[in-house]
């Protein structure tokens, strides 16, 4: 028999047959155990300590007057009532002022842009923005509870027409 080895390159083998330290099919298992590894700490930190602690949906007015100087001018989110009789309205410069109250603590919010079109007197409400020094709350967000109730527009109604008695005037 003649055996020509010819073109045939040893593969190293480890104790019971298994692939040496250095072969490919080692190299993916490793890196495979490693991934699994920083996925399974990652989802863990996110579980026990990073969302826990830090995440809040918003804050009530009591809430955010206790935190005191370290929410001012920062971005969070408010929640509360809208206070009977407080809002006024500006149709002509999009200009919203109304209080959120908790029941217990106040707080005096101004918006810019045209509110929901279901925004009105003792509905829920969330707002993002910041909470100035002199206590207003500067809204750049206003998100409203409402029910899951949808109307389509009637026919020749167009939203911008709608803008101007979305709230009403006061009567002085």
């Amino acid at each position: 028999m003649n055996e020509s080895n010819e073109g045939l390159t040893a593969q190293p083998v480890g104790a019971g047959g298994a692939p040496a330290r250095g072969s490919v099919r080692g190299r993916k298992r490793a890196a495979l155990a490693v991934a699994t590894v920083i996925i399974a700490g990652a989802f863990g930190f996110l579980l026990w300590g990073g969302i826990g602690e830090n995440v809040v949906f918003f804050y009530t007015p009591q809430e955010l007057l206790q935190k005191g100087a370290a929410v001012y001018d920062a971005s969070v989110r408010l929640g509360g009532q809208v206070e009977p009789g407080s809002v006024k309205w500006d149709a002509n410069r999009l200009d919203l002022q109304f209080v959120v109250t908790d029941g217990a603590k106040t707080i005096p919010v101004r918006s810019t842009g045209a509110p929901p079109q279901m925004f009105r007197d003792g509905m829920g409400v969330i707002v993002e923005g910041k909470f100035r020094r002199d206590g207003v709350f500067e809204s750049t967000n206003l998100m409203v509870k409402h029910s899951n109730e949808y109307r389509a527009p009637k026919e020749g109604e167009h939203p911008k027409d709608l803008y101007k008695s979305l709230v009403k005037e006061p009567t002085t």
